[in-house]
């Protein structure tokens, strides 16, 4: 196949949500073998072809990753060595990298499309989303790079192209409201659960944390701030101008004397003194004939957001939710009182690699 029809590849951060995508890369090569694996680089090895010529071994990719001797590429490397390339490149960015992120104008505007689960490109200063949307392709610059992000939001879930699509077809946005963290449903459908009582706040905590729900230290989860950057990036496909998670009440699960604790270990050790505020707020709306969830929420009319703890009653779609389970309602003027409603497994590296691959192939029917 000459090389001007090939597509070019380069992955960044091949641990984790890298390794599935990867993983799913081999099979979507199969059926469009155009595709040529250039790049595959972590934070200490990276594998490059020296040229274009070849693509990297889809078999043995990962060994021959762990025994490179090639210099780590930087970004700035990376996107000089994907200019020379004879056809169309495609950047995978796996990373939650916020370095990586400042760079994604630059790939767009020598061509290079981007896809990527990276949530702070997109809700990180407004001044960034900005400069990303003028730096991808229009119709005023077709021979841009493409952008898709599905799954910075909801992971594999079709959150932000249902978003697009309501707008893109004149519907007015009234409302946007869910569960948008795996960790927190998964927190308080155990510790809340409408069956039975549950265990303690802390038990629930560590449990998550054993089950890998949470992150290395889980105040990282509890502190709502992936919540908020969610809602940061919904809100701005709504056309509202918000400028960060900072301009908008993000409720904290993180008890005021453990914020400054030395390490995830030591908050979990000393979490069971402040089980009694978690367990007065379960029993409160239990109290009420209710159930409490994490929740973010977004009034388009108002500009409004916020993030944190509200009670929902039994019946209702957010209190019945299970296991870690994501459920985003938007709430338009076409659905009226019936909201349009996407549920289902918002967090996981597979599932979260498969929204960065279906967004590879929405660019590969664009350039291919």
């Amino acid at each position: 196949m000459p090389s001007s029809k090939r597509v070019y590849v380069a992955v960044i951060g091949a641990g984790g949500v890298g390794q599935h995508f990867l993983s799913q890369f081999i099979h979507i090569a199969k059926r469009h073998p155009y595709l040529t694996l250039t790049v595959i680089s972590r934070t200490s090895k990276c594998l490059f072809t020296e040229d274009f010529t070849h693509s990297l071994s889809f078999n043995t990719w990962s060994s021959d990753l762990a025994t490179s001797n090639q210099p780590v590429l930087t970004t700035h490397e990376i996107l000089a060595y994907l200019s020379n390339a004879p056809g169309k490149c495609v950047l995978v960015d796996n990373t939650s990298s916020q370095d990586v992120a400042q760079t994604y104008p630059l790939f767009l505007r020598k061509g290079i499309s981007v896809v990527t689960p990276n949530k702070k490109a997109f809700s990180d200063t407004l001044g960034l989303w900005r400069d990303i949307l003028s730096a991808a392709h229009s119709a005023e610059h077709p021979d841009r790079g493409f952008i898709y992000h599905e799954s910075s939001v909801g992971a594999g879930l079709p959150v932000i192209s249902t978003l697009k699509d309501l707008i893109d077809t004149g519907d007015q946005v009234v409302k946007i409201e869910g569960v948008f963290s795996g960790t927190m449903s998964f927190l308080f459908n155990s510790f809340a659960p409408l069956d039975g009582e549950g265990g303690t706040w802390s038990q629930e905590v560590q449990n998550a944390k054993e089950k890998g729900y949470t992150e290395p230290d889980p105040r990282d989860d509890l502190n709502g701030v992936d919540v908020a950057r969610k809602l940061v990036i919904l809100a701005r496909i709504a056309g509202l101008d918000i400028t960060g998670t900072a301009a908008f009440p993000v409720q904290s699960l993180i008890p005021g004397p453990l914020e400054q604790v030395a390490s995830g270990a030591d908050f979990l050790a000393r979490l069971p003194e402040f089980d009694a505020d978690m367990e007065s707020v379960k029993h409160e709306a239990r109290d009420q004939g209710k159930a409490v969830r994490y929740v973010g929420s977004i009034d388009v009319a108002k500009g409004e957001l916020k993030v944190g703890l509200e009670k929902f009653d039994r019946e209702h779609p957010i209190a019945a939710l299970k296991g870690s389970d994501n459920i985003i309602a938007f709430h338009t003027k076409r659905y009226g009182s019936n909201p349009l409603i996407i549920q289902g497994a918002g967090a996981g590296g597979a599932v979260t690699a498969m929204g960065v691959a279906a967004d590879l192939l929405k660019v590969l029917q664009s350039i291919a």
